[in-house]
């Protein structure tokens, strides 16, 4: 049975009824939360102070999540079970978060709760005490609309999952992007449903939800394990701050608002001043410099040439050259580089005491710290393991040619290194400028010298693929002891320096342990455009399948030839068609290529946004110019790829590239072109 807006009925007014009912009651929860006393302990020590800070945080955090979005739906199903089947309730509301009377009765459940399962689960042959399924539409605006019911028992016309997921999905889009709580396959929710150990990989295809998979992931682990995340923290790592601003919204609409959302460079927190050639940054993020790094670092320690002598009052104590080799050679590179040189000091000045005691003295640990303090030692350990700067290896091993061959060793060619070396070096280390790759370098050198403290309980990295194998050990870092959820596609990886397969992938996170899952149904790109676009897979990602569409769209696919000098117009032309249409609208060109075209759409009339320009790009223009660049996980209605060969020829993955824009429409994808298409796209 289908209800809509257009047939109201009782039980449509009903339920519209009953939506305010909630929406009323966690109003009321809001204003209970907010209206609560935090608790505090008196008393000024750090503990105390430690513990106010946390219950105002929490209580501050409890209070925002409970906070209404007018535009976002509190329940988007409903599941009647079987007279009994769960304590004294038949029917359950599913929605975003856990909502309830003055009475502390459900009104609405958790999506995340296990009551809530068989909404994505149950199936007329495995129905799980299920009578019947009851999906929701909602306006943009979040007034209901209608519903329709699937039952479980019994004869039925028509199976209506499939149309509610189609029309979900075709719902015009504006602004950030939207959750999936409503729509959530049954191959989905067994990753979003993963345990938080091991980590969890997901190779996606265009449009198969990976991106969606991974944030209803950390909503379900904040659900089931929210103490143990609550005290190392989660944090998204997506590709750019355009891709962040569109997926901004989604964790707060399901309740999540204490997840931080960064770039890794961001989470590096390392300025990048400078850039690469391409060569270069490839060879800074192989695997293998972390091995010419390590040579590099502990090049610095010598072998000791004399040893100390020490003197107290009348006595002198001798520690020979041949004690100090000894003691350097055992510490050498079983610890870390600055613990390392704190323990040398500390071990002579151990084998001074030893002498002390021989003669009959008792020193005691002040003693021996304050021979560790004493010039003859301070000036052997400055002599044999000196106090070093992560800059300073660096920026010794990119200017000194013969410094870099020996930290190399074979594991760069001569041309690698030629690569690395600056053309012309900076005076010193301090007044050197990097480039991201290489304050990736230093991030890896700070480990080598001292390993910092504190682990993240979870870790997500969206469009994964597309990291070296350094930012992955960076990465890897910063969660030690926690898990991660791993989210790309090997057929859009666009980097020089990508890492390649998943299994690397997760072995330079220290994730080996990780499991690696597909996702090959594409439920949001329409097939006909997923066909098109995999023609490019054998050449850019032999080794994968090909994905497979749920969806075809009339029309979804145009391809417009036309002259160099009427390509403006045919792609004005092209925008006001995909305006009459509803939802937004994008034009995907070579980055070096999108400024003017914005200025031509602008004179038309037609008032483009360009991303990048701005953090609320999508929010505030409907039609929107995107750099080829800065496309990779956005959707949008409708597309327009202009030029497809400019994006081949920009860069050394072009390929790759064009497959990433050729795949992010959700309806309609529409490619205007001078020159030929690449000879793949070509082909009949």
């Amino acid at each position: 049975m289908v209800e809509t807006a257009l047939i109201p009925s009782p039980e449509l007014e009903s339920e519209r009824a009953f939506l305010a009912e909630a929406r009323a009651a966690l109003a009321r929860m809001h204003r209970d939360v907010a209206a609560r006393d935090v608790p505090m302990i008196g008393g000024e020590d750090n503990d105390e102070r430690f513990t106010n800070e946390a219950n105002t945080r929490a209580h501050e955090q409890r209070t925002l999540a409970l906070v209404d979005m007018p535009d976002v739906p509190l329940f988007f199903g409903r599941l009647d079970y079987e007279h009994g089947a769960i304590e004294e309730l038949d029917e359950f509301y599913i929605g975003r978060r856990h909502v309830h009377d003055g009475t502390g009765a459900p009104l609405v459940i958790d999506w995340r709760a296990p009551v809530s399962v068989p909404f994505y689960r149950a199936t007329r042959s495995d129905r799980q005490r299920v009578l019947m399924r009851r999906r929701y539409g909602f306006s943009d605006t979040a007034e209901l609309t209608g519903f329709e019911d699937e039952p479980l028992i019994g004869a039925t016309e028509s199976d209506h999952a499939d149309a509610f997921l189609r029309a979900e999905i075709e719902r015009p889009r504006t602004g950030p992007m939207r959750d999936i709580v409503a729509t959530i396959q049954p191959e989905q929710d067994d990753l979003v449903r993963a345990p938080l150990h091991p980590s969890v990989c997901v190779q996606g295809a265009p449009g198969t939800g990976k991106t969606a998979v991974g944030l209803h992931r950390v909503a379900y682990l904040l659900y089931t394990e929210r103490e143990r995340l609550t005290r190392g923290g989660v944090v998204i790592v997506g590709p750019n701050r355009s891709f962040l601003s569109y997926i901004r919204k989604v964790l707060p609409a399901l309740g999540e608002v204490d997840v931080r959302q960064i770039t890794i460079d961001e989470l590096i927190n390392l300025p990048a001043a400078a850039s690469d050639e391409p060569e270069a940054a490839r060879v800074k993020g192989d695997a293998r410099m972390a091995r010419v790094l390590h040579r590099a670092l502990w090049s610095y320690v010598g072998t000791p040439t004399a040893g100390i002598l020490y003197s107290k009052g009348s006595h002198r104590y001798r520690v020979h050259d041949y004690e100090a080799e000894e003691i350097v050679a055992a510490l050498r590179e079983s610890t870390r580089y600055a613990p390392g040189r704190a323990a040398l000091a500390q071990r002579i000045a151990h084998a001074v005491l030893v002498l002390m005691e021989r003669r009959g003295e008792s020193p005691d640990d002040r003693v021996q710290n304050a021979v560790a303090r004493s010039k003859p030692v301070k000036e052997l350990v400055d002599a044999v393991w000196p106090r070093v700067a992560p800059e300073q290896v660096l920026h010794r091993l990119f200017s000194d040619a013969e410094f870099l061959a020996q930290a190399a060793g074979d594991d760069l060619t001569e041309e690698e290194r030629a690569a690395l070396l600056w053309a012309k070096a900076p005076r010193s280390w301090k007044s050197a400028k990097w480039s991201a790759a290489d304050t990736i370098l230093l991030d890896e050198l700070d480990d080598l010298i001292e390993r910092r403290t504190g682990s993240l309980g979870h870790l997500v990295l969206d469009e994964a693929q597309d990291l070296s194998a350094m930012q992955l050990r960076a990465l890897g870092r910063r969660c030690r002891t926690g898990s991660a959820t791993v989210l790309g596609d090997l057929a859009q990886a666009t980097t020089p320096w990508a890492a390649g397969s998943w299994d690397r992938v997760l072995g330079h996170l220290e994730k080996s342990d990780g499991l690696v899952a597909e996702l090959d149904r594409g439920f949001r790109v329409p097939d006909q455009i997923i066909d098109f676009a995999a023609k490019l897979l054998p050449q850019i990602a032999p080794t994968l399948g090909i994905p497979r569409g749920v969806r075809s769209v009339i029309d979804a696919l145009s391809i417009v030839e036309t002259t160099e000098d009427s390509l403006p117009e045919a792609l004005i032309a092209s925008c006001r068609d995909a305006l009459a249409g509803e939802g937004s609208v994008a034009v995907i060109a070579a980055d070096e290529q999108v400024a003017a075209l914005r200025d031509a759409l602008a004179a038309a009339g037609l008032e483009p946004g360009l991303l990048g320009e701005t953090e609320d790009t999508m929010d505030t223009a409907r039609l929107v110019c995107v750099p080829a660049t800065l496309a990779k996980g956005l959707e949008f209605d409708a597309v327009v790829v202009a030029e497809p060969a400019r994006i081949v020829d920009a860069e050394p993955r072009g390929l790759h590239r064009l497959y990433v824009v050729l795949t992010r429409a959700v309806s309609h994808l529409r490619i205007v072109h001078a020159a030929p298409l690449p000879t793949a796209l070509s082909r009949s």
